[in-house]
């Protein structure tokens, strides 16, 4: 990981594992309970998007949960191709913190 630093003072690898939030009614449903979902790199590991969720957002996570949305085989117009695959990153804050993730990255 790259120790490079941009002008607001963050690391840019930080941008790179944290791709953007998911705002699905699910997610919102976990957000009572202080958990945050966001599209991550698929090579992101736990501690890595621990530190970028502290780093960018200012809070402190209590867990991580990782899953692989493999990608689905679909057609359009008779065509046919493949959906890419995804990880996602549940993120659950210390009692006391929040994300607001609709202001974005």
């Amino acid at each position: 990981m790259s120790k490079k630093q941009n002008p607001e003072g963050g690391h840019e690898a930080h941008y790179d594992t944290i791709k953007s939030p998911v705002i699905t009614e699910k997610a919102t449903i976990a957000s009572e309970n202080n958990q945050v979902v966001f599209k991550v790199a698929l090579t992101a590991t736990k501690p890595e998007i621990t530190q970028a969720v502290e780093a960018l957002f200012k809070v402190k996570v209590k867990a991580v949960n990782t899953l692989r949305v493999k990608g689905k085989n679909k057609q359009f117009k008779g065509r046919s191709y493949t959906r890419s695959t995804e990880k996602k990153a549940i993120v659950t804050l210390e009692e006391g913190h929040s994300i607001d993730v609709t202001t974005g990255l």
